[in-house]
């Protein structure tokens, strides 16, 4: 969440002055402060509709991988759930039996072997699935480390692309964990797996490979990975292993690429996350998290609470939620069935290709990634484009005409590479694939015929490790 401080507003604008309510216009009410009475239940929502109403269109928005629609059933489940706390078991066991469902569900897709008891929870999204997924793995490092003596006053450390989401810094400082990065270059937009090996140390406790990396929507080669681990492991007396970040495209991959081997079926994946509100198709927040085997989660991290009446297990960062996005993730596993799924990623990567054609043919760009995967398009402008606008001048020509799609550099060592990336999700139908072109097209025309002043400042950076 972003962080939020004092404000120190001028005194003339501290207050807000009602447009509805009936006999309330008058009363102009505090901006950061609690008001003094109460209104009626109608003008306060009426106020803060009127509030959001010139925010950008979240059907436009495709800066984010999150969903932005679901259907009118699983809105009224959402609704009818919404008081559920997910993390009291006891009060509701067919809440807790709904999630060990979809647990199980996500565990056949990912190619769990039942023999191997496979274990994993529900989580706010994928962020709190990845903290879990590294803590596992630093955990599972301390004890390897402390049996064969090693200086645990040193700094442990974490192999993973250089075009990582940004819950993973958090996890190397939050844990004290070194973050050794696999730089992308323009002939490897992924992580190398030679040089993940390169940077292996006894210290290290565990390689991520991303699935559906957030500058590009491309997948990391898990299954050479994989090889090169074992490979490793073969000489090395501190044994590594794979957690796969699958925030994108774990609840993707399985209905597009079913053969694609990057789970379970690699003898060194032994955790995985994903979230549910990106290619799951539910609304923020809900993400999954899984071991190959309880015997991947140290016991250590697993919490026995007596809660009303029960006592209970809990392995997740956060306690009180909503069970409510829980019922929907298994609303639309019952709703839409493998078959489903398949149907409508199928629908999302024609759009996105077809996109990714139109952009091809205006000849200005290369596009880095079209589509072939995730259904993510990234286009940088051609060297000899001969242009006078940049990607910071397109974007926002385009978010005159309500799509947001952001412009920014890639990563260290790749930085003077500036993209667009445009995320094409599952309410995006091929009609707003034939807008988006429309648009794109008209912007150009316009930036070509304005007189573009450069102004650097109105092109701030991406912090490292980019955030949506």
């Amino acid at each position: 969440m972003a962080l939020l401080g004092g404000n120190k507003s001028d005194a003339e604008h501290d207050e807000i002055q009602l447009f509805y309510g009936k006999g309330l216009s008058e009363q102009p009410l505090p901006r950061y402060e609690i008001p003094k009475d109460t209104m009626p239940a109608g003008a306060a929502y009426d106020f803060i509709m009127d509030e959001l109403r010139d925010e950008g269109s979240a059907r436009q928005n495709l800066a984010t991988f999150v969903q932005t629609w679901m259907e009118p059933e699983a809105q009224q489940l959402i609704m009818n759930t919404l008081d559920k706390n997910a993390v009291d078991k006891s009060e509701y066991p067919q809440t807790a039996e709904i999630e060990e469902r979809c647990v199980n569900i996500i565990a056949n897709l990912w190619h769990a072997n039942q023999r191997d008891e496979f274990i994993g929870t529900s989580t706010v999204g994928s962020s709190e699935a990845c903290m879990l997924g590294g803590m596992a793995a630093l955990f599972r490092w301390k004890k390897q480390a402390r049996e064969l003596g090693l200086d645990m006053s040193k700094r442990p450390n974490l192999i993973i692309s250089s075009a990582y989401q940004v819950v993973w810094e958090k996890f190397g400082v939050y844990w004290d964990v070194e973050l050794r990065e696999v730089p992308v270059t323009k002939d490897c937009l992924a992580l190398d797996p030679e040089k993940a090996i390169d940077l292996i140390d006894d210290y290290t406790i565990c390689v991520v490979g991303i699935m559906g990396l957030t500058y590009t929507g491309r997948y990391d080669d898990i299954k050479a990975l994989d090889a090169a681990i074992t490979t490793y492991n073969e000489t090395s007396k501190v044994k590594v292993y794979i957690h796969v970040d699958a925030a994108s495209g774990g609840l993707y991959t399985p209905f597009m690429e079913p053969d694609l081997e990057w789970d379970f079926r690699l003898d060194n994946v032994k955790s995985i996350n994903t979230s549910g509100h990106k290619y799951g198709l539910v609304y923020p927040g809900v993400g999954w998290v899984l071991w190959k085997d309880k015997a991947w989660l140290p016991e250590e991290l697993i919490f026995k609470v007596s809660y009303l009446g029960g006592e209970m297990p809990t392995m997740a960062i956060n306690f009180s939620r909503p069970a409510s996005l829980i019922v929907a993730q298994y609303y639309l596993f019952l709703r839409l069935g493998f078959e489903g799924f398949r149907q409508v990623h199928a629908r999302t990567q024609k759009a996105a290709q077809h996109i990714t054609t139109e952009i091809e043919k205006l000849d200005l760009f290369e596009v880095i990634n079209g589509a072939d995967q995730l259904p993510v398009i990234a286009w940088t402008l051609k060297e000899d484009a001969d242009v006078a606008w940049d990607l910071y001048d397109l974007s926002d020509f385009l978010r005159m005409r309500g799509w947001q799609v952001p412009a920014y550099p890639m990563p260290a060592d790749l930085e003077e590479m500036v993209v667009l990336r445009a995320v094409i999700k599952g309410d995006f139908s091929y009609d707003s694939a034939l807008l988006f072109v429309r648009d794109l097209k008209a912007s150009i025309e316009k930036l070509n015929k304005s007189h573009i002043i450069p102004n650097a400042d109105n092109h701030p950076k991406t912090s490292h490790g980019f955030t949506h």
